[in-house]
């Protein structure tokens, strides 16, 4: 599949060899500066975030290399406004993301939607202002509830200004908002899946799917906060839709085989998880003994240490989402892993 498809749409900065098909699109200097985003000094255009043209006027901003909190988001690019798809995790992020749709030459974003709740997707959102915010009820309870302690659990990343900013219109189900005669249909998936309240946008006309973390793309799929059996339903779903190009929330623009890889990831995560769970073995204990297989060279393999504590606590009968320890279950993640969960500092 060709990740980029260009169009008669404004590239302002672009030089003209970056705008080959198949190539990602580099937008200006700006945001090759971006790609020293740990102040290492060792920036290239390869590491930079980018753009990808994914259908005429719809784009996918694709953040390398898309590990802990460094998160994908997209917008669609109207005559008077832009439709974004969820902001990132630090402010500085974000704002290179607002610089990147300023420098195609698109207006301004109208509405901003948040596909979930956690940081990576939310932090950003008063930068957008005054766009309207629109998630699912509980993406806003939870953005309220959440967002000061998952900052204060990693003091060391420079967050820098951002205040907790909910939703402004929620929904239950489904909403759809257009931009121009571009139709977005933005769905609750209907139970946990990556977490409570998860949604996707989707562009039928396009068939472009913006499927937030329900997708991982070369990331090991999570369902700490959701649920392993709701991930797998969601999944299903997905796949039954057939999207012709999805979006992850992490990871490289992809396709359908992507959606395949997780499915097959979280059936062998609740096959070991049964077994494990009547040896009477901890989640730890399991994940350290675990041969993962096909899906070992998927990056953050720590995550698996999560993801049996989710489904040890399903094989135990609790509902799909209920709560349980996250922070047991990000120590056995820093264990597997052996040490803090890599996350980048700006």
């Amino acid at each position: 599949m060709s990740v980029t498809r260009q169009s008669g749409y404004s590239f302002r900065h672009c030089a003209p060899q970056a705008r080959r098909a198949g190539t990602p699109v580099i937008i200006g200097d700006a945001l090759a500066r971006e790609a020293d985003m740990d102040g290492t000094g060792h920036s290239g255009p390869g590491d930079a975030p980018y753009l990808v043209e994914v259908a005429d006027r719809v784009f996918a901003y694709v953040q390398p290399d898309g590990g802990w909190f460094v998160n994908n988001t997209g917008f669609v690019a109207g005559e008077r406004g832009c439709l974004a798809v969820d902001s990132c995790a630090t402010e500085r992020r974000t704002r290179a993301f607002l610089d990147a749709i300023a420098a195609t030459g698109a207006p301004p974003v109208r509405i901003l939607v948040n596909t979930h709740h956690h940081g990576d997707h939310t932090h950003g959102n008063h930068l957008f202002e005054p766009a309207t915010i629109v998630a699912h009820e509980v993406t806003r309870e939870r953005v309220i509830s959440t967002t000061d302690a998952v900052r204060g659990s990693f003091p060391d990343v420079e967050w820098g200004q951002v205040p907790t900013t909910p939703p402004s219109l929620t929904f239950t189900d489904a909403i759809t908002l257009y931009v121009d005669g571009l139709r977005a249909e933005v769905r609750y998936v209907g139970s946990p899946a990556h977490t409570t309240n998860d949604s996707f946008v989707w562009l039928p006309d396009q068939s472009v799917l913006f499927a937030g973390d329900l997708v991982f793309e070369g990331g090991t799929p999570f369902a700490l906060t959701g649920s392993v059996a709701g991930s797998i339903r969601v999944l299903e779903q997905i796949r039954a839709m057939a999207p012709t190009t999805i979006v992850p929330g992490h990871g490289r623009v992809c396709g359908l085989e992507t959606v395949d890889t997780a499915l097959g990831y979280f059936r062998y995560v609740q096959d070991v998880a049964r077994r494990g769970y009547a040896a009477g073995l901890s989640p730890l204990e399991l994940a350290r003994d675990t041969d993962l297989g096909p899906y070992a060279d998927l990056r953050e393999s720590e995550r698996l240490a999560g993801n049996l504590h989710r489904a040890y606590a399903e094989v135990s009968g609790a509902a799909p989402g209920a709560a349980i320890d996250w922070q047991a279950a990000t120590r056995d993640m820093n264990a597997c892993r052996g040490g803090p969960l890599p996350l980048h500092k700006l």
